[in-house]
This record gives C-alpha cells, structure tokens and sequence, in this order.
C-alpha cells in the first residue's frame, strides 16, 4: 500500500512537507510500509540466527546481555538485616531459616523471599480509647466493665509488646497485633469481674496490672504467637462519668469512717494498756498488803506464842517483863516529870501542870537571855 502524494500525512496543510518541515523521503516518492517491514524482519532474522557478517558478533552481544541480565538477577538475592530486625526467608512462600543483623545472600525472586519485621520495637496497643492528634478519643464499649461487686467501671490500659519469635509471629496466628488486643480485653474483663470496685480505683491498681500481663503473657505462649510482653499499664480506673461525683462522696464517707475507726483504735490502744497496767498494779498492792498482814499475824502469834511459854515458866518474871515493856510503849512518847519524893517531893501538888511551868518557865528564860 503506498503512500499518496496527494492528500498524504504530508500534504495537508503543509505545502507537500512532513510535520517536522522536511518533505516525504525520496523527493516526493512515498516508500512502501510493507517493504519496509519487510526489510526489518528480514534484519531481525539475521540477528537471531547468525547469518551474514556480523552474525558471530550479534551473537556476542546477545551473549553479554543475558549473562548480564542473569547477573543481575543473581545480584538482587542480597539484602541486608537493620540492627533492629530479623530477616525470615521463605522458599517458595514456605519458611526455610531466619537471619539475623547484617548483610545476607538469598535465591533471587521467585525462588526465594525475605520478610524482615522490626524484633527491637516496643509496639503499643490502646484499649478503651485512641490517641488522635487532638488528644484521645474514648471507646466506651471498650472501656466499661463490670467490677466484682456488680458495679460499672470505666477503663483505659496499654498493652506494650514485642516479637520475641519472628518466625512464630508471622506463620502461627493471622493478625497477631488483633489477636492480642482481643485477649488483653478478655483477660481485663475476667480480672476486673472478680475485684471491688473499691480495690480496682485505689491499691489494688499495681495487683490489677501484674494479673493481667502475667495471664496475658501465658495466653500468647499458648497460641505461640511469639510475642513477649513489656507491660500492661492501667492509664485510668474511674467510675463512669455520670456516677463520678456520687462515688466520690460515697469515698470521701468511707474515708471518714476510717479516720473515725483509727481514731478510736488509737484511744483504745492508749487507754485499755493503762487500765491494765492500774489493775495489775492494785492487784500486786492487795498482794503485798496480804502478806504483811498475814506475816505480821504470823509475827504476833509467835511471839504470843513465845511469851506464853516464858510464862508458863516464869510468871512474876514475865509480868513484871511485860508491864515494863507495856509502860515504856505507852510513855515513850508522852513529857514526864519525875518526882523523887526521898528529895522534897513532898509538898507537890500532885495535880500541878509541871509541864506548862516549865514550858513557861523556858519560855521566860529565853526572853531574858535576848534583853541582855
């Protein structure tokens, strides 16, 4: 099929000229397209199959492209491991080993592929709520549970993880970070079911997140996920909001009831020891008052005893011993006057207040001796 001068690609509007301003080749005579094509099959034939002059060095050329080709293809298998991953090598989509940091040779693409997920990195999973940019959004069919005594709690806690298996990670459970999120709510709702609400808002926190890592942790070793936990954080344990102001009466009552109970221990402790301590103390007074009596009765009866069998003896001894001893107890602390009638006792008055006369007597002497 030939190209016709008139009213060709090149005549229209360009005065018999092509479109980049040059005219048909052959001075206006238009070459056959399928000579053309003709020619160049012919061309690529000689290529490929070596014949004419330059078929050796066709040859040579198509040579060096597919061993550089193959070379390249042989080159894409290394890849290198980051510091923080682990390189999984998979033979035809089935695991065969796993590297670790560094540079690594593999079997290029498809024979062999290299999945390299980050080991080191502490992953974080958000239960209750989600960060946003703005601050963090609340997901309340997340965050209520039901507390031990039959109350309503609303929490948020974070569970941090990593890989501890790559290998068990990727080909043991489907979507492990979902997997892990299901079991660390469960695993919540099962520990908040059996604790006060009391307990979950106050002390019992620390014990709430130990259960919980430890229960979630023993979970994820069954499934074997191969993922090990760093922690489970409790970010807030509150009653909901339309309660809160009423659990925070009902706590501050508590509160006052427990200052009052410390108080009154405290009262108890201080005075039941020194009631005690006053009754042990009487009870030990009575103790010793009996044994002096009953000593001191014990003592009489003696020493009764004693001149009883003297008398028996001797009476006008004992009795004389016994007045004797009965006027000196009964004088011993009475003023005497003693009259020795054999020396002018003999005109005294016998009813005389000689006690007051020489009272007065000393009295006046004395008076005497300070005028002087």
């Amino acid at each position: 099929m030939p190209w016709n001068t008139q009213g060709g690609p090149w005549q229209s509007g360009g005065g018999g000229k092509g479109p980049w301003g040059g005219g048909p080749p052959g001075g206006g005579q238009q070459p056959d397209l399928e000579e053309v094509l003709r020619r160049t099959q012919e061309k690529l034939k000689g290529i490929f199959s070596g014949g004419g002059r330059g078929g050796r060095g066709n040859r040579r050329i198509i040579l060096l492209v597919g061993l550089a080709v193959v070379a390249l293809w042989l080159a894409s298998g290394f890849y290198r491991v980051l510091p923080e991953e682990e390189g999984v090598v998979l033979r035809f989509g089935r695991l065969d080993r796993v590297t670790g940091p560094g540079l690594h040779y593999r079997l290029p693409s498809p024979i062999e592929e290299v999945v390299k997920p980050q080991v080191a990195r502490v992953n974080r999973i958000e239960i209750g709520y989600r960060s946003t940019a703005t601050g963090k959004r609340e997901l309340v069919e997340e965050a209520l549970m039901l507390t031990g005594d039959e109350n309503i709690i609303d929490i948020n806690f974070v569970v941090l993880w990593r890989i501890s298996n790559a290998a068990d990670f990727l080909f043991n459970i489907r979507d492990p970070a979902q997997t892990l999120k299901a079991a660390a709510e469960s695993v919540m709702r099962e520990i908040i079911g059996r604790t006060p609400i009391l307990e979950a808002t106050t002390e019992g926190r620390r014990a709430i997140e130990q259960k919980a890592q430890e229960q979630l942790q023993k979970l994820m070793n069954e499934y074997g996920a191969g993922i090990l936990l760093s922690a489970v954080q409790l970010q807030k344990a509150d009653p909901p909001a339309p309660v809160i102001d009423a659990f925070k009466d009902v706590q501050a009552a508590q509160a006052d009831r427990e200052r009052l109970q410390n108080e009154a221990e405290a009262y108890a402790n201080d005075v039941i020891p020194r009631a005690r301590g006053e009754a042990e103390r009487i009870i030990q007074e009575a103790e010793a008052y009996k044994q002096e009596v009953v000593a001191r009765a014990t003592g009489e009866a003696s020493r009764f005893k004693a001149v009883l069998a003297a008398y028996a003896q001797a009476k006008d001894v004992t009795l004389q011993r016994i007045y004797l001893e009965t006027m000196q107890e009964i004088l011993q602390g009475a003023n005497k006057v003693i009259i020795d009638s054999d020396n002018g006792g003999q005109g005294v008055i016998p009813y005389l207040p000689l006690p007051a006369l020489e009272e007065r007597a000393q009295r006046k002497r004395g008076e005497t001796g300070g005028a002087q």
